[in-house]
């Protein structure tokens, strides 16, 4: 593609869940008008893609104890003391580059407090605030408020009041619920100790915690509906409209939420597919499909190609994405709770130099940064390797699934002083394997990531568009 289709990983549902190859024939933009029902139950899923695949994380994270993802409940911290591995399944494409934080926002009795503690310059860390709609509506960090101790309020939909005392900002969160994700940058195996220190001074309390004060009286108590990959196809409306009861329709939706009514799917009513006659149930089985088709074609076609990569911005704030729906919804395939363009970009590849898909049961392959042409970034990069069918990392002897810009050192450079990483499936010789990416036996889907992107050139930004190009993928010769 030629223009830039205005940035993308934790927890998601593999694109092989709902079971459905090929691509819709409609031109991939914003959803059109709807003229039917069809069009409508189309429209309604290609709104609540993200959203549904949003709350499958949060039932896995912060409801489900049986999961077997179950991070704490509601409220609470839970510090990861690792970086994710191939048994992290619910996010496609899940960073691997540092120990993840999250909390799980009920911002419904009152709004939450996080403080965070005053962090080393030389380490990057970020909280990245992200509603039900999966829009990333606010940030904490080394990129946004910097490395100094503070405490920063995220107040619901209903809150009204003055800021209090001993709160540097509020962020204000137009749904009920939401999510807290912190990214605490990792130099290293032997650095761990020193992340877990600093993910200790990470608090979370009420705002009558913090003010020590008597807390209102507590938000009712909810049954959330148990959630299935099978529960992202027909069975969608049942599961939006629990959703959409926590999401007040902002000015800009409302339209858009009395159409979708027209259809059944309104906030908090029960959706019964069972009782939809045999011509509605034909008329929401091809929406879905449409709706499906079209946000894999958006995904499959994100940014621009820059040597074989392509880049783009297509995650952010509600007034970043002006209503195009399937452009959230492509998002959250390519790489759900993804952090906007200023905070990182996320170049993605899957075919080579030539055009061709990359596939590690075929061919292996290089990648190499010219003398002093790493990526521009503030903070530091990376390259991670993800199965092409799933995107998710993959398991191989070394338990190595990405190479980042604090691993140079380790790694040996050419006589010119480039770098060259070797990208297969089975170990290359002994003076390679330092800069082996391991690959899958199959189809390969890798991200680089650029933390903090720097905005003067050389630099990725605007995304798709910047002075700095990332090298090409080559096959070895």
């Amino acid at each position: 593609m030629t223009t830039t289709k205005k940035s993308v990983c934790l927890v998601g549902l593999l694109v092989m869940m709902l079971g459905w190859g090929g691509c819709s024939n409609d031109k991939v933009g914003p959803v059109r008008e709807a003229a039917s029902n069809k069009d409508i139950y189309q429209q309604a899923y290609v709104y609540g893609f993200p959203m549904l695949m949003n709350y499958g994380v949060m039932y896995e994270y912060f409801v489900d104890r049986n999961s077997g993802q179950f991070k704490a409940p509601f409220n609470q911290i839970y510090n990861e003391a690792r970086v994710f591995t191939p048994k992290d399944t619910a996010i496609v494409t899940p960073n691997s580059d540092t120990p993840y934080s999250f909390v799980g926002l009920d911002l419904r009795a009152e709004p939450i407090v996080l403080c965070v503690p005053k962090i080393e310059k030389t380490r990057y860390y970020d909280v990245q605030l992200v509603d039900m709609y999966t829009f990333n509506y606010g940030y904490i960090g080394s990129r946004a408020t910097g490395n100094d101790a503070g405490c920063y309020m995220v107040a619901g939909p209903d809150w009204k009041g003055e800021t209090p005392k001993g709160i540097n900002k509020v962020f204000h969160c137009e749904t009920q619920f939401g999510l807290a994700g912190y990214r605490t940058q990792l130099f290293g195996p032997k650095d761990m100790p020193n992340v877990v220190k600093v993910q200790s001074g990470y608090k979370v309390q009420t705002l009558s915690q913090f003010l020590k004060q008597p807390p209102p009286p507590p938000a009712p108590a909810i049954d959330f509906p148990a959630f299935t990959k099978d529960d992202m196809k027909l069975p969608f409306p049942k599961y939006l409209n629990f959703v959409l009861q926590f999401c007040p329709p902002v000015e800009e939706e409302k339209a858009l939420r009395a159409k979708f009514a027209t259809v059944g799917i309104e906030a908090g009513k029960p959706f019964d597919l069972d009782k939809l006659s045999e011509a509605q149930k034909a008329e929401e089985a091809l929406g879905v499909k449409e709706g499906y088709d079209s946000i894999v074609k958006w995904k499959d076609n994100i940014g621009t190609n820059v040597n074989g990569w392509l880049i783009g911005s297509i995650l952010g704030d509600r007034a970043f994405f002006k209503g195009n729906w399937l452009q959230r919804a492509a998002g959250a395939l390519a790489g759900i709770y993804g952090n906007s363009a200023e905070e990182a970009v996320y170049p993605l590849a899957k075919s080579d130099s030539a055009g061709n898909p990359l596939d590690g049961s075929k061919r292996n392959y290089t990648l190499t940064f010219a003398n002093g042409q790493y990526p521009p970034v503030n903070a530091f990069w990376s390259v991670t390797m993800y199965d092409g069918k799933t995107q998710l990392l993959i398991e191989n002897p070394i338990h190595r699934y990405l190479i980042n810009s604090p691993m140079i050192p380790e790694m040996k450079k050419n006589k010119d002083g480039s770098l060259t990483l070797y990208i297969q499936k089975d170990a290359p010789s002994a003076d390679k394997k330092s800069n082996w990416l391991p690959a899958p036996d199959g189809p390969i889907y890798m991200v680089m990531r650029l933390y903090w992107p720097k905005e003067t050139p050389p630099s990725i930004l605007p995304a798709g568009s910047g002075t700095w190009q990332p090298p090409a993928i080559q096959v070895a010769q």
